[in-house]
């Protein structure tokens, strides 16, 4: 399958635009038309260490360059934003408060396809500040992403214009940390849904438009060390909000827990994985040019403590910039637990209930489960 025909990017596409509006798009919204926001939450943060947005003055202009902070905490899809904006800029609407970024997106039109998110949206992402017990940090979220954007320029090879963003956010931020933070498949058989792994460790796992660049393969490692003075307090915080990720009490046994023989109305009790803890020490995150998930069969527990679509560009530049590079962590929640993998797969796609599940897991809990992501990520901020 070609990366940009129907199918298994279309279902990546899906999970990225999942909860737009008009709106986001500077038009009008339709009368009667979706209206997709999360909930004000109420979280009981440590006295000091609640996030206080810090709202620009004067408002920036979209060209101008990103603020300087102390940490900068990059995310990629809308349920995504929506978590992190509910959690770390309180109050504050990413779709009518988030500040616009289009800085130098002129040139990089020659890099992004027709038809991508940041070509449809006319943008690079969006922004806020915020304060963390006195830790200046800027959260944006990406329009970018690495198998959305891609052109060819070869068998195997392709424009990947994610990572000259990341460096643009970097140049400008100038911060010591960057997170990326969001949602991800599971390959553990111990992550249930709603769980967030935290590693220093991101490794392409490129069988498309990537698959011969010299990246394919890589493991990328971060010096940065995993913050554990907060982990506790995080932990009880998310248990809060564990009676949003009850799964269904209908369909096939659609996902796979050891030693569990009923799915329907499984209860989930959300924690957080560190890297060396609670799996191998060393164990990356996966980064995929293609729309793939953990399964019971696929063996992909062996290979990382999860899969997503982007982390291991932040290795990548952090490589590039050598000594100048911050320190970066990978932390990302259980959007779709490990899917049964004695379900039928495709083709075509409609007949593929393992693609099926996946997409809908994360369509029905990508909102909450980013809630905790967001969690955690203060969790590595906060002194």
């Amino acid at each position: 399958m070609h990366p940009h025909e129907p199918g298994e990017v279309d279902l990546a596409r899906r999970i990225y635009d999942f909860g737009l509006t008009e709106e986001d798009f500077g038009r009008r919204r339709r009368p009667g038309g979706p209206q997709p926001r999360g909930p004000a939450l109420d979280i009981a943060w440590p006295t000091t260490l609640a996030p206080v947005p810090a709202p620009l003055a004067p408002a920036p202009r979209s060209s101008d360059p990103l603020p300087s902070a102390d940490v900068l905490v990059v995310t990629w899809t809308q349920a995504e934003m929506l978590g992190l904006a509910n959690v770390l800029t309180p109050g504050v609407q990413p779709r009518s408060g988030w500040y616009r970024y289009d800085r130098a997106f002129g040139s990089y039109l020659s890099e992004i396809r027709q038809g991508a998110p940041a070509r449809s949206i006319g943008r690079l992402g969006s922004y806020y500040p915020t304060t963390i017990g006195g830790r200046s940090v800027v959260c944006v979220k990406s329009e970018l992403h690495l198998n959305q954007d891609s052109i060819s320029t070869g068998p195997g090879t392709a424009t990947l214009p994610v990572a000259r963003f990341i460096r643009q956010m970097i140049d400008e931020v100038e911060p010591s940390l960057v997170i990326t933070v969001g949602t991800a498949g599971a390959t553990l058989a111990s992550a249930e849904l709603g769980d967030v792994m935290i590693t220093r460790a991101a490794r392409f796992r490129c069988a498309r438009e990537f698959a011969n660049e010299p990246f394919a393969g890589r493991t990328f490692r971060s010096p940065g060390r995993i913050r554990t003075k907060h982990l506790a307090a995080a932990s009880a915080l998310m248990a809060a909000f564990a009676p949003n990720l009850v799964e269904p009490d209908f369909g096939p046994p659609s996902v796979f827990y050891p030693g569990v023989s009923m799915v329907p109305g499984h209860v989930n009790t959300p924690s957080i994985l560190v890297e060396g803890r609670d799996f191998a020490r060393g164990l990356p995150m996966l980064t995929t040019d293609f729309f793939e998930f953990g399964t019971s069969t696929n063996g992909l527990d062996q290979l990382g403590c999860g899969v997503e679509m982007g982390d291991a560009v932040f290795g990548l530049v952090a490589e590039e910039m050598g000594a100048d590079a911050p320190k970066w962590l990978v932390i990302r929640n259980v959007s779709d637990p490990l899917i049964n993998g004695n379900l039928p797969t495709g083709p075509p796609t409609a007949l593929n209930m393992q693609a099926h599940w996946a997409v809908w897991f994360y369509e029905a809990f990508g909102y909450w489960t980013s809630v905790n992501s967001a969690i955690a990520t203060w969790a590595q901020i906060a002194p």
